[in-house]
């Protein structure tokens, strides 16, 4: 059975030496590679984690800017609004104005339209009166040629004159 442990058999040293060796080397592995490593996949970790909240940062932010932008677009919206209301407020208030100043024209035109009328109106029966004073002095010194005393000659145009007012 020699034979046969030194083909499958275990020998201690042999063992012994490649346990050391394993050991040796898995130190060596930890020092040099896996700490490195370690290192290296925390600190990507770290990146990553940072993106991540840096990226959630962004998006809360530009949330916060599109609400902003939302309230401003809001406040611009009832600001124009408000200003066309003040704008058509004041296009009404200055057509009364110009309708109430167009009327008060327009009555100032027609009072004096009607001055001048009354004004034109008496100087024209003014003239009238005159002339038919002057027809009057004619058919007088007419009908005076006829002989009549001066009270009926002064009734003669009174009379004329009152027939003339009352057709006027």
């Amino acid at each position: 059975m020699e034979g046969f442990e030194s083909l499958v058999g275990v020998n201690f040293w042999t063992a012994l030496f490649g346990l050391c060796n394993m050991l040796i080397t898995f130190a060596i592995l930890k020092k040099f590679l896996f700490k490195p490593v370690k290192k290296m996949i925390d600190d990507r970790q770290k990146e990553i984690d940072d993106l991540y909240a840096d990226a959630g940062n962004s998006k809360a932010q530009a949330e916060a800017l599109r609400q902003q932008y939302d309230a401003r677009l809001k406040d611009a919206h009832a600001e124009g609004d408000r200003i066309i209301r003040e704008a058509t407020r004041q296009a009404q208030s200055q057509e009364e104005a110009i309708l109430r100043d167009a009327q008060d024209k327009a009555a100032r035109t027609m009072e004096r339209a009607q001055e001048q009328i009354a004004l034109e109106k008496k100087q024209a029966m003014n003239d009238l009166k005159d002339q038919v004073s002057g027809m009057a002095l004619d058919i007088a010194s007419a009908v005076l040629e006829e002989d009549i005393d001066g009270k009926k000659h002064t009734q003669l145009i009174d009379r004329f004159i009152k027939d003339l007012g009352e057709q006027a």
